[in-house]
């Protein structure tokens, strides 16, 4: 029952902090809520053809009632839907209304996340400072450039070298390629704005090459299932084979930490509360140091849970009061998109899990606008296929010879835009509700501001202005209204800082107040930036993982 480090979560951030402490030599428990789930045998919908699903990916009402919240979107469909939690067993009080979409299951949201992997630069870190919203950052892109080396070299990012300051470079694998509109496209723009917008191939951790024992991309697209060729970057393709094979290492799955246990005489976390999630049984089990990677509100969920009359009576770590402020989310869902024309007679092989990236150049390199921060662009150029015709109610010769060809070319822009950090946007405990565990839950309320609805407009009318600069005809904005959650990029709530009275978590993500307790997934961040943040998570956790056996070793913990 004793160990020298505990992980509480064995997502991106769990799974890299198992690799690290086990490879170094200690002895390692990784606990994970929900149930196991096997690389290759337990993706069991992976090679499915659409028809083999009863309602063709598509929710019945019964998943429907127990899901209210996920169903709000794409992710949770018939193609992976014991990948997703039943809303009925862990609620939450929405005080404004909040999309969090979660898995309980080893590997958590790392079997289903979107790829994208940019670094952050100096732009993002420097920019609280700069601004004054927030607090500084106590760390700068130099102190994580070799940890971003590190990581990408390990999970495998295929990418393009680009040179660009406000996106910098990385260890990239072969990039993939665009295809013939997006590659007409992207040179447009490069010359229409004489270089200060560039769309590039995205940043993507799909292995274009076999890479450390993995077998590269099928371009099948259907990585939201789980990947049987372990050619994207998941805890069980990458993280976990490597912790398992030190030896080192102890999985427990269906254990859900209830409470970080706390000695008030050594100022120490001794260990750790858990509950049998199947038999709702309690035991305990200690170690030297803890690493707390449950996801953002689950690990501020768990921090202000550990609650000691005496010791703690705000949750662990919170002499600040900053624990569960500061929440941030990307917002999306508005851009632009038009028909390209003269490119008939081409097509394109497989089908990509992937996109293009134009990153961003609002308030950057002397361009002010009315708000603060910015946005990047993910899109595509495709061409429509059978479904342009449904709707045409046709019958006989006509229709199937219309659904024997590819149909008109599209492309399209999407905005993902920089969220700052309000201390007002915040969770809390609901003492008035219970899970299924007998847990109090957590509500959420959070919105996004002027600042970001501001953004949102030249989020629309810069995509189509590039768009049309770069030909393409018939152009339309949308915004299709966008809420904190939905980006499924939560950050915030237990973030890093200079000062103990203004911060959680120190330069090396370590609690102030609780020495041997370590925060790397994203409640640590102290800014949102506008990349897609699951890259720096990992760069973040190798990194403090190596800090902290070094701090064992020097008994400092």
């Amino acid at each position: 029952m004793t160990y020298d480090a505990i992980v509480i979560g064995s997502g991106i951030s769990g799974g890299w902090a198992a690799k690290e402490l086990t490879e170094k030599g200690l002895k390692v428990l990784l606990l994970e809520r929900g149930r196991n789930i096997q690389h290759v045998t337990d993706y069991t919908t992976a090679s499915k053809r659409i028809w083999e699903f009863p309602h063709r990916g598509r929710l019945t009402n019964a998943m429907k009632a127990n899901h209210p919240v996920q169903k709000r979107d794409y992710p949770y469909s018939e193609f992976n839907p014991d990948f997703w939690v039943d809303d009925l067993e862990c609620p939450y009080t929405e005080v404004k209304r909040f999309d969090w979409y979660r898995g309980f299951h080893v590997g958590g949201k790392s079997l289903m996340w979107g790829r994208q992997s940019y670094r952050w630069s100096d732009f993002d870190f420097e920019a609280n400072a700069k601004d004054g919203y927030g607090v500084d950052w106590p760390i700068r892109y130099a102190d994580l450039a070799p940890w971003y080396d590190y990581v990408e070299a390990f999970a495998g990012i295929s990418g393009s070298l680009e040179g660009m300051p406000q996106l910098p470079d990385g260890q990239f694998l072969p990039p993939m390629e665009m295809n013939c509109v997006e590659k007409d496209v992207a040179a447009r723009i490069k010359t229409s704005y004489e270089d200060r917008r560039r769309m590039i191939i995205g940043r993507v951790a799909n292995l274009t090459q076999p890479h450390n024992g993995r077998g590269n991309c099928q371009y099948r697209n259907l990585c939201s299932r789980g990947c049987p060729f372990g050619a994207y970057f998941s805890t069980q393709s990458s993280t976990l084979p490597a912790a398992v094979k030190t030896g080192n290492l102890t999985l427990r799955p269906f254990s859900l930490v209830n409470q970080i246990l706390y000695d008030k005489n050594k100022k120490r976390a001794r260990g750790v509360l858990v509950i049998d999630a199947e038999t709702m049984e309690t035991r305990e089990y200690e170690a030297k140091v803890i690493f707390l990677c449950a996801s953002t509100l689950a690990s501020t969920f768990l921090l202000l849970n550990s609650i000691d009359a005496g010791a703690l009576p705000d949750g662990l770590g919170n002499s600040s009061g900053q624990l569960g402020h500061n929440l941030m989310d990307h917002h999306f869902r508005c851009g632009a998109w038009g028909k390209a024309e003269g490119y008939e007679d081409q097509y394109y092989y497989g089908r990509r899990p992937n996109g293009v990236y134009i990153p961003r150049f609002r308030n950057l390199f002397g361009d002010t606008r009315n708000y603060l921060r910015g946005f990047g662009y993910q899109g595509a150029a495709g061409r429509e296929g059978w479904q342009r015709e449904i709707a045409e109610m046709q019958i006989g010769g006509a229709l199937k010879d219309a659904l024997s060809e590819p149909g008109q070319w599209t492309m399209g822009l999407g905005g993902f835009g920089e969220m700052l950090p309000y201390a007002e946007n915040k969770v809390y405990l609901d003492k008035s509700k219970k899970d299924k565990w007998g847990q109090h839950v957590l509500a959420i309320d959070c919105e996004l501001k002027e600042n970001e609805h501001k953004m949102r407009e030249d989020m629309k009318n810069d995509a189509a202005e590039m768009l049309e600069a770069a030909g393409i005809k018939a152009v339309q904005t949308y915004d299709s209204g966008s809420f904190p959650g939905m980006a499924i990029h939560e950050m915030g709530t237990a973030r890093m800082g200079h000062d103990p009275k203004t911060s959680v978590l120190n330069r090396w993500n370590q609690m102030h107040d609780v020495p041997n307790v370590f925060v790397t997934d994203g409640s640590c961040m102290t800014s949102a930036a506008c990349q897609n943040p699951s890259l720096t998570y990992m760069a973040i956790t190798a990194r403090a993982a190596h800090f902290a056996v070094e701090e064992l070793k020097k008994g400092n913990l």
